[in-house]
């Protein structure tokens, strides 16, 4: 239903959040993370179940989704300091490639066996790396998580992004090739171009460099927190915004910026950023997952079908196959190759973008090439990524905590207090 005439969004924001806040305390007292109780009630709020707000209305708060990834992906990028990546070692890097890889194949395999399509095994399968940094970061936040396991998480999340766009950018032009290669009407050749994912990977690092060392020029000149404060989301904002004019990753600019802030400056200033972004997390926690609450239609969940749930289960085992030999292969702590896959399961706004750029893709060539059928497999694409989503974003959190919990990085309860 349409929001009542006297009740505008600013209005609708401020009970939400203050809603979502004693939610997601409630969720707390039950040991879970606070930030389902912030889903939970944009859930609740939103389209699907009270309807308080409508979907179009929701396009005008979808710039707090880019915000906040802005903001995360700065944040992660002032945890990894080169000394400590360095601690982890190579088997840092193998268990990234390991886990996207994994994931790759292993749902690239489940689809093609369950669906025996080509196309819509290769597509699930470059859909399927792509993370939900977000979710991990606040519960890491939320239980003030320490140690190696979550450097290792900041890592991954960061970095598995950029490289799930590159796999990407492959398999969406591999499976465009065997479309025209099955259809003899069209004849067409596909151009293999692989520049555009590559050029995203590119710009975002470049762009996150220089605006990072912008960044530390300009802060080592401020005084008190307030002034750092405008600084910090200033550079977030901006970053963000070229970035998606730029059709690059806003989250890689963004760690780019953060990264050459704590490899490329005094501690002190590094802590005083990184006090700044602790500041304002909550906040943009709250306001980040209840608009990904309000995005989530329930509706969908009974479209999932058994497509659907290959895919999860797919995704699920990669995930945690693939980090855990990773893992292995790189000689990393035995915490770390138990555990590291829970803390990846969460999935959400690139796989949909991702899920868009396959609708959007395959369209046009049923339109250009006169191959009506092929429309159909974007769609089916877009359904099951969006409707898994769901499933991921609610389970990822639940799954990161046990992680953290189990490696041994989260305070008990007695040392909070």
């Amino acid at each position: 239903m349409d929001l009542p005439v006297d009740i505008n969004i600013l209005f609708f924001l401020g009970i939400s959040i203050i809603l979502a806040f004693y939610i997601g305390q409630g969720a707390r007292i039950i040991r879970l993370p606070m930030i389902l109780g912030y889903m939970l009630t944009g859930i609740l709020v939103g389209p699907s179940f009270l309807g308080l707000i409508e979907y179009e209305t929701l396009e005008n708060l979808s710039f707090i989704i880019d915000v906040g990834l802005g903001i995360v992906a700065f944040s992660i990028g002032t945890e990894l300091d080169f000394t400590s990546l360095k601690r982890l070692g190579l088997g840092l890097v193998t268990l990234i490639f390991a886990e996207s890889f994994g994931a790759f194949l292993v749902v690239f395999s489940f689809v093609y066996l369950f669906s025996q399509d080509m196309v819509l095994a290769i597509i699930f399968g470059a859909i399927a790396p792509a993370s939900a940094p977000a979710g991990t970061v606040a519960v890491i936040k939320e239980y003030k998580a320490k140690g190696p396991m979550t450097k290792a998480l900041y890592a991954v999340v960061g970095f598995d992004d950029a490289l799930g766009i590159i796999i990407f950018g492959f398999a969406l032009a591999f499976a465009k090739a065997f479309v025209f290669s099955q259809s003899s009407s069209s004849g067409a050749a596909i151009d293999f171009s692989l520049w555009q994912p590559l050029s995203e990977i590119l710009i975002s690092i470049v762009v996150g460099t220089v605006f990072g060392w912008a960044f530390v020029r300009m802060s080592e000149k401020l005084g008190e927190n307030g002034k750092m404060l405008i600084l910090v989301m200033g550079t977030v904002l901006f970053l963000a915004g070229i970035s998606l004019q730029f059709h690059s990753s806003l989250i890689l600019s963004n760690m780019m910026a953060g990264i050459i802030l704590s490899n490329f400056s005094h501690e002190s200033l590094i802590q005083k950023v990184r006090a700044t972004i602790d500041i304002i997390l909550p906040l943009v926690f709250v306001l980040f997952f209840l608009v990904a609450g309000l995005h989530l239609e329930l509706a969908l969940l009974p479209s999932l079908g058994l497509l659907g749930l290959v895919y999860i289960a797919g995704r699920s085992v990669g995930l945690l196959s693939g980090a855990y030999l990773g893992s292995v292969a790189g000689g990393m702590e035995k915490n770390i190759r138990n555990y590291i896959g829970f803390g990846i399961l969460s999935q959400a706004g690139l796989a949909i973008g991702l899920g868009f750029v396959v609708k959007n893709e395959f369209a046009k060539i049923a339109v250009e090439y006169n191959l009506p059928d092929i429309a159909s497999i974007g769609t089916s694409v877009l359904i099951t990524i969006t409707a898994s989503s769901v499933f991921f974003e609610l389970i990822g959190p639940i799954a990161t905590r046990f992680a953290l919990e189990k490696a041994g990085e989260i305070e008990s309860d007695e040392e909070k207090g």
